[in-house]
């Protein structure tokens, strides 16, 4: 690969997927949306750490895709002092999730350049230029961050004669799963649904054309989907500790 890959220009703009109704993290959500959630002990809602996360990355501008109650969110945005500029957008009917990602696209400032895209509930940590850069040398049209979960149970190990031999609490899953965080070629717009499910639809495309690439979140760094309560209690813990 040549140098001149990476002396390309940082991505500047994001789109924020918020308008989930994060039924599984009730009573919390009952009366904002699940990127409001704060996490205990921070003070701050999911998508508060998402934003200056993204702000540390070289993000000057983000979309917020809102749907349910999205005046609790917007009103945040507008007494939050923020590392960077945010708009909202809102359907006004549903979308879906490749829909709303492109409606949320078409506010985007600079529709000629690649822009970032995550999930609302999603909590991380990791270098968006690295995946910004792998996605340019694979000259991809998409790709998207993968994670390696830990299983929720204790897994058991036996041998041949079906004895026991270790038991393992939470072991890291064998396989990767998309984290949802995405970066984004100018191109792969035209290519999303105007409503409906793009996981569905362009993504399975771009995979038989070999476009979709897949960026596997370096070991050590933290990534965690914000789901249900437990969650909430275990993020707390992990930031603490």
């Amino acid at each position: 690969m040549t140098g001149a890959h990476h002396a390309s220009a940082p991505v500047t703009q994001a789109v924020v997927l918020a308008g989930g109704q994060g039924s599984r993290l009730r009573p919390y959500t009952d009366d904002r949306p699940k990127p409001m959630v704060e996490i205990p002990g921070t003070g701050t809602p999911i998508i508060g750490h998402q934003l200056a996360w993204l702000a540390e990355e070289g993000v000057t501008d983000v979309v917020i895709s809102c749907g349910h109650l999205a005046e609790v969110l917007r009103t945040w945005l507008d007494e939050t002092e923020l590392p960077l500029r945010a708009r909202t957008v809102v359907e006004t009917e549903p979308l879906g999730r490749g829909g709303g990602l492109r409606h949320a696209a078409a506010s985007l400032p600079h529709p000629d350049q690649p822009w970032y895209a995550t999930n609302g509930d999603i909590w991380t940590r990791f270098r968006l230029r690295d995946m910004a850069a792998f996605h340019e040398e694979r000259a991809a049209v998409a790709t998207l961050a993968l994670a390696r979960p830990r299983i929720p149970w204790g897994a058991v190990e036996t041998n041949e004669f079906g004895q026991v031999l270790d038991f393992v609490e939470a072991p890291l899953s064998p396989y990767l799963i998309n984290a949802g965080v995405y970066v984004f070629s100018p191109s792969f717009t035209h290519l999303l649904p105007q409503r409906g499910d793009h996981e569905r639809t362009t993504f399975p495309r771009l995979a038989r054309e070999r476009t979709l690439a897949g960026f596997p979140i370096p070991q050590g760094a933290y990534w965690r989907a914000i789901d249900t309560a437990k969650d909430l209690t275990e993020a707390a813990r992990e930031l603490a500790g």
